[in-house]
C-alpha cells in the first residue's frame, strides 16, 4: 500500500510549486463543492501553514537584511549611483501607483479567523508615534510578537555595525542567511497542502463569490504591474535619456521579462539580463555590477504586491487610510521591498511589515500572505517579469545618459 502510493506521489512530487499550487486550489474548490463539512474539517492544513509562515517570517526578515547590508562591498564605482537612484525611483513610484490602484479598486477579502481584528491609528501623527516607539522595542520581544518595525531596525543597526566585521564573521552571517532561505523554501513547499486547506474551508465558508474576491486582487496587482511596465517606467527613462523610451522599453521586455515570467527567480534571470546587456552595447563596468545587485534591490513589482494587499487588509478590517498614512505605507513598502528573499513569494514574507503600520494583528497579516499564495499562480511570475526587465532597463538609461554627456 505504502509502495503504491509513492509510486502515485513521484510524478506529482516532480511537477513544480506553481504546478502544485493549482493542484491544491482546484482540490479545494471541488471539496468545498462536494462536501463543505468536510472541506472545514481540513482547515488545520491552512492553519498550520499560516503559523509556519507567522513563525519563520521575523527571523527571515531580521537576518536576510543584516547579511545583505553587512556583505555589501566598499568602494564601488561612483557611475553607479545614477543606477541605484533609478533603482529607487522606480520603486517608490511603483508603490504610488499601487496605492492610487488600490484606492480607485477597493478591495475586501473574506478572511476566515475569528479574531480577525483591526487596532486602526487616529492619524499620521498617531501613526508616527506608534512607528517609533515600535522601533526601539526589544529585540527579543520584537522577534516573539511579529513587531517587524523594530526587527527592520536591529536589522539594518546589525548589518551596518557588521560591515567592518571580520571577513568570517560575515561569512558566518552570509551562511546564517542562506540557512533561513533553506528553511523559508521548506515551509514553502508546504504551500499547495495549506492552500488546499485554506482555500477549501473558505469556499465552504463563504461561497464561491470568495474566488472573486481573489481574481479581484490579482487584477489591481497585475493591472499596477502593467502599469508601470508600459506608463511610469518609460517615463522615469524619458526622464534620464530625453529620447523615446518605448523600443529600449520594448527590447527590455522581450529580451528579459518573457524569460523572467517563466523561470520566476531574478536570480535565475541574471545570465539573461547581463547577455541582454551586452547586446545593447552597455558599459560592461555598469552592468556587471547593477545587474546582480538589481535582482536583489530593485523589486518595484514586490512594492506593488505588499502595498495592495496591505491596502485590502486594511480595506477588510475598515480602516482608513489618509494621504499621510498612504505616503508613509510607500515609503515602507519600498524600503521592505529592497530586502525581498529570493525564494519564490519572498515578497509575500514581507506583507506583515508593512501591517504593522495600521496596527493589523500578525494573525490577520499572515492570513493576507496565504491569499497571496492562492493567486501567486500569476502574481509572482509578472512581479519577476517586471522586475527583472526594469533591472536591464534602468542600467541602459543610465548608461545613456553617460553617453548623452
Amino acid at each position: 500500500m505504502i509502495a503504491t502510493l509513492q509510486n502515485l506521489g513521484r510524478p506529482l512530487l516532480r511537477l513544480g510549486l506553481i504546478p502544485q499550487i493549482v493542484i491544491g486550489i482546484v482540490c479545494g474548490i471541488l471539496l468545498a463543492s462536494v462536501s463543505p463539512e468536510v472541506a472545514q474539517s481540513v482547515s488545520l492544513l491552512g492553519q498550520l501553514f499560516i503559523s509556519a509562515l507567522k513563525a519563520v517570517a521575523p527571523i527571515l526578515v531580521l537576518i536576510l537584511v543584516a547579511a545583505a547590508i553587512a556583505s555589501h562591498k566598499q568602494g564601488q564605482p561612483t557611475h553607479i549611483r545614477s543606477v541605484l537612484a533609478l533603482y529607487l525611483i522606480g520603486t517608490l513610484t511603483a508603490a504610488v501607483v499601487a496605492v492610487v490602484a488600490s484606492f480607485v479598486f477597493p478591495t475586501a477579502l473574506a478572511l476566515d479567523m475569528p479574531e480577525v481584528s483591526g487596532n486602526p491609528p487616529g492619524d499620521i501623527v498617531e501613526i508616527l508615534r506608534n512607528l517609533l516607539l515600535n522601533a526601539v522595542a526589544n529585540p527579543v520581544s520584537a522577534l516573539m510578537e511579529g513587531n517587524f518595525i523594530a526587527i527592520l531596525v536591529w536589522a539594518i543597526g546589525l548589518g551596518i555595525m557588521l560591515r567592518q566585521a571580520k571577513e568570517s564573521t560575515r561569512t558566518m552571517l552570509a551562511d546564517l542567511s542562506d540557512a533561513v532561505s533553506n528553511i523559508v523554501r521548506i515551509v514553502i513547499r508546504f504551500a499547495p497542502l495549506g492552500i488546499f486547506g485554506l482555500v477549501a474551508n473558505t469556499l465552504a465558508e463563504n461561497g464561491m463569490g470568495a474566488l472573486l474576491d481573489y481574481g479581484h486582487l490579482l487584477m489591481v496587482i497585475v493591472g499596477s504591474m502593467l502599469f508601470v511596465a508600459l506608463v511610469t517606467n518609460p517615463l522615469i527613462v524619458y526622464w534620464q535619456t530625453r529620447r523615446n523610451p518605448y523600443p529600449l522599453v520594448f527590447t527590455c521586455l522581450r529580451g528579459s521579462a518573457i524569460t523572467a515570467f517563466f523561470t520566476r527567480s531574478s536570480a535565475a534571470n541574471i545570465p539573461v539580463n547581463l547577455e541582454l546587456c551586452k547586446r545593447l552595447k552597455l558599459h560592461a563596468d555598469t552592468y556587471s555590477i547593477s545587474i546582480p545587485l538589481g535582482a536583489t534591490i530593485n523589486m518595484c513589482g514586490a512594492a506593488i504586491t505588499i502595498t495592495v494587499i496591505t491596502l485590502s487588509a486594511a480595506h477588510t478590517l475598515g480602516i482608513g487610510v489618509d494621504f499621510y498614512t498612504a505616503l508613509l505605507l510607500c515609503i515602507v513598502s519600498s524600503l521592505a521591498a529592497c530586502g525581498v528573499s529570493g525564494v519564490a513569494g519572498g515578497s509575500l514574507l514581507l506583507i506583515p511589515m508593512a501591517c504593522n503600520l495600521f496596527g493589523i494583528s500578525t494573525d490577520v497579516a499572515m492570513q493576507m500572505v496565504a491569499i497571496g499564495f492562492v493567486i501567486s499562480v500569476v502574481q509572482d511570475s509578472t512581479e519577476t517579469a517586471l522586475n527583472s526587465s526594469t533591472d536591464v532597463l534602468f542600467t541602459a538609461a543610465a548608461c545613456q545618459k553617460r553617453d548623452n554627456r
